[in-house]
């Protein structure tokens, strides 16, 4: 699943992929800003995301489907 992270007074965004399902990563998001505390994700490849949840201006969880690459007939 692909995620976007908008952070406060950033032009770049955080943009990673995580094996996580969309549920828990609304939650570890939802429960951090409650919380004013930061959000700790994982990205794919085992790399560990911190943002600060008050730095946070927008997060985009993407769909769980694989997209297809390559070629098709048209």
């Amino acid at each position: 699943m692909d995620i976007e992270l908008g952070i406060r007074n950033v032009a770049r965004t955080v943009t990673f992929s995580t094996e996580q399902d969309a549920d828990e990563v609304n939650a570890v998001i939802g429960k951090a800003v409650a919380e004013h505390q930061p959000i700790e994700l994982t990205d794919d490849k085992g790399r560990r995301i911190i943002v600060p949840a008050d730095a946070l201006g927008y997060a985009i969880v993407g769909s769980e489907t694989k997209h297809a690459v390559g070629f098709g007939a048209l």
